[in-house]
């Protein structure tokens, strides 16, 4: 420890019987809580500054990750509904997906067999996807804002993904055509066949799906959970990682090329 105390003797004067746990801890095994800070700042007798300095930080890191089992323990439309505040209050909102229609750009069926998968994969117990289907429908209203802006950028595989049934596919397409000359709405997509090296001889790769809200909030959307990342030098990568994929997007009616191009195969 940087106070010169080895494990061993900070779990004596803390009154741990088991001095594993202070390895566990170091090592990020097991999550470091509230008291745990104040009690390593009162054994290693850090000043109160540097105490508040640590019980910020503790918390930043607390809020950073959320499970899906505990955003949606009580239910799917609670879920939805949690995060409403920020997309009402959100100036520029930017989204990249490599695997998903956005929530936003959605169709009320496309949401309604999303959510009924989720709640399935989630162990979900409560039924309330028609109620959360609801809700995330009367969020789209945000779209029609006119003082915010959202803009979308997005895999071209996500068009082809055959994760509904064909009707509800075809009309989702034809939703995003509409929903791309909405004045709030930017729609980029990257082409499958894009050239994903840039002129310094950087390489593109996707990315996992994440959500920049202004410039104070990133949102990224994992397996278990999803990660709020609210650090400037972290919102910084995220940032630098949407410059290099918009620059492989196409907006405009080469977007709607593509798009209409896989709304047409589906009728071969």
């Amino acid at each position: 420890m940087a106070a010169g105390i080895s494990g061993v003797e900070f779990a004596r004067r803390a009154g741990w019987r088991d001095s594993s746990n202070v390895s566990k801890i170091e090592r990020g095994v097991r999550p470091a809580s509230a008291e745990h800070v104040r009690l390593w700042c009162a054994i290693c007798g850090a000043s109160e500054q540097r105490l508040n300095e640590l019980l910020a930080e503790q918390a930043a890191v607390e809020r950073m990750w959320l499970t899906y089992r505990q955003l949606n323990r009580g239910g799917l439309k609670g879920a939805q509904e949690s995060v409403r505040d920020r997309y009402e209050r959100v100036k520029l909102m930017r989204v990249y997906c490599a695997h998903v229609i956005p929530g936003l750009l959605q169709t009320r069926a496309y949401t309604t067999a999303a959510l009924q998968s989720i709640r399935v994969e989630q162990h979900v117990e409560v039924d309330d996807v028609a109620e959360a289907v609801a809700e995330r429908m009367d969020r789209q209203r945000v779209l029609r804002r006119p003082d915010a802006r959202f803009v979308f950028v997005l895999e071209e595989q996500v068009l082809h993904h055959r994760v509904v049934p064909a009707d509800v596919h075809a009309e989702q397409l034809e939703h995003l055509l509409a929903m791309a000359r909405w004045p709030s709405v930017s729609l980029g997509i990257i082409p499958l066949d894009a050239d994903r090296t840039l002129d310094d001889g950087h390489r593109v790769w996707p990315e996992h799906t994440f959500i920049i809200s202004d410039t104070e909030l990133v949102t990224v959307e994992l397996v278990s959970g999803f990660l709020s990342v609210s650090q400037p030098s972290e919102i910084a990568d995220y940032l630098a990682a949407w410059k290099r994929l918009t620059s492989l997007s196409v907006t405009g009616e080469k977007a709607r090329r593509i798009i209409t191009r896989v709304r047409e195969s589906l009728d071969a």
